[in-house]
């Protein structure tokens, strides 16, 4: 069985303008049937590589009262827990994990970042749901190194208890850094405040709505839901306007609010590596320690150029690896919840002294702060140059009033599949036509994100795209299969902004 030790616990974006002149073919927006050969898929799983090594693990969905310190919640879990129990294993390693259903509704594990096997991503249609009191056993291995977590892909249910910390590790990767702090951020409402259905229903059917920041506001005569946590989550310069729709009750680091944190106890001086990894469903969190600077080492996984900042901004899905250097006392590490006027922290301790209190601003907040724009990958992990073979448009659209997101004009439930060939270099192209800012992300394969110019920048599988942006990444297409691409706001996905990239013969 795997450790199921607690996070925190471990001791290591011109358009398609140019197109024509660079030969590059747009996709057919027809309606066809995508075809995967039969053999495609464990073609692809044999040519990744192979340990011969097996980490297996259970996990049940159930139930479970969770106590968040001092605040009880009534939700739903794996194994109990909040986060879920860390899964580790080496590049190569195949990974068993049997899932038992306990819940009256089906449900699904994603294997988010990860690429993988298509028949185990975790999604449908690619991978059937669990039905509930039924159990399955996801069985695949892990190509890469780096950050990862899991969560369902069922209705609203990525915005309850569900989701664990997935780190793969790369045995020949040498050793700089003396501890590892996994660190998981989250939203929370589920069984304190509004439940996700409520929340949805709340905005589906608000008679209010908004397209511009500020607007929404609870309390304010005829706008608005009655719904509360619904609207006037306040606005936000880093994320281009409307910081998000749901205000909640409670934001953790590892399970835990901010008034009774958890700790991790290094020794001054050590070099810590900090995964970070939010797991929220509607909000983006700026990232500081205070006291300390911030070396981003890794986005979404994968290695970037060294690169000092003074916190971080990471979007619903995303993660970053950063080092410090720990200095002697206590330290609070403080995510603020962007354009939301709250904040989830947890504490550094080396030292004797005192921490501040639960709603300390820590002043590095307010320092340079690293987004996607700022990284470029590292030289190992960059994709190899090539002209693109395909050009796939992925236009965002959406607004509060009506709640319908869409992507290329359509809701997943009419949506006109992207499609690709195995082999091709792909450009997906996103231009964001609504006024709020959408993290995207796809699944079974990671991208580079395209600068301005369009050189390569950070190579990622989760992307901020702001309002009114154009952005577009580049990625290989090497894993046949039926895959999402979606907004990893569970609102916006479930209201339709989601859509899938098919493998075609």
């Amino acid at each position: 069985m795997v450790e199921t030790r607690g996070p925190g616990q471990w001791s290591r974006r011109s358009f398609l303008a140019a197109t024509a002149a660079a030969g590059v073919t747009l996709a057919a927006c027809t309606r066809s049937s995508s075809v995967v050969p039969n053999n495609a898929v464990a073609d692809a799983e044999a040519r990744r590589p192979h340990s011969g090594r097996t980490v297996s693990a259970t996990l049940t969905v159930d139930r479970a009262r969770v106590d968040l310190g001092g605040t009880v919640a009534e939700t739903v879990s794996y194994n109990g827990t909040v986060p879920g129990p860390l899964l580790r294993a080496s590049v190569g390693d195949e990974l068993a994990v049997t899932v038992r259903n306990r819940l009256d509704r089906a449900t699904s594990v994603h294997w988010h970042g990860i690429a993988l096997r298509n028949d185990m991503d975790g999604a449908s249609p690619a991978t059937p749901d669990i039905d509930a009191g039924g159990d399955f056993t996801y069985r695949f291995s892990v190509p890469y190194a780096g950050t990862y977590w899991a969560h369902p892909h069922t209705g609203l249910d990525a915005d309850t208890g569900l989701y664990f910390p997935v780190i793969v590790d790369d045995r020949s990767e040498p050793g700089s850094y003396d501890a590892e702090w996994v660190v998981m951020l989250d939203d929370w409402t589920d069984g304190v405040g509004s439940s996700p259905a409520q929340i949805y229903d709340g905005l589906r059917n608000s008679p209010g709505g908004h397209d511009m920041p500020g607007m929404n506001m609870p309390g304010m005569p005829g706008m608005g839901s009655t719904v509360p946590g619904v609207g006037g989550a306040g606005s936000s310069a880093l994320l281009g306007g409307d910081a998000g729709d749901v205000s909640y009750p409670y934001y953790l680091v590892n399970g835990r609010i901010p008034q009774a944190p958890s700790s991790f106890r290094v020794k001054p001086g050590q070099r810590v590596r900090i995964r970070l990894i939010n797991a929220g469903s509607d909000t983006a969190f700026r990232v500081a320690l205070a006291g300390h600077r911030l070396t981003v080492t890794h986005t979404d996984g994968f290695p970037v150029v060294p690169t000092d900042v003074d916190a971080v901004l990471i979007g619903m899905g995303e993660r970053y690896d950063v080092v410090v250097t720990a200095g002697d006392g206590v330290f609070p590490l403080v995510a603020a919840a962007e354009g939301k006027n709250a904040s989830a922290r947890a504490l550094l301790v080396s030292g004797a002294g005192s921490p501040p209190a639960a709603d300390y601003a820590a002043p590095e907040l307010l320092g340079r702060v690293g987004t996607v724009e700022t990284f470029a990958a590292a030289p190992d992990s960059a994709l190899p140059a090539a002209r693109a073979d395909v050009e796939l448009p992925s236009d965002l659209g959406g607004s509060m009033m009506p709640y319908d997101w869409t992507i290329n004009g359509l809701a997943f439930s009419n949506k006109r599949p992207l499609e690709v060939r195995e082999g091709q270099r792909v450009t997906l192209s996103f231009k964001n036509t609504s006024m709020m800012w959408h993290p995207m992300h796809l699944h079974g394969h990671t991208f580079e994100v395209l600068t301005a110019e369009g050189r390569p920048g950070a190579r990622k599988d989760t992307v901020i795209v702001l309002p009114m942006q154009q952005l577009r990444v580049s990625f290989v297409a090497d894993n046949p299969g039926v895959w999402m691409l979606h907004c990893h706001n569970t609102y916006h996905q479930e209201a339709g902004m989601m859509t899938s990239l098919n493998y075609t013969e």
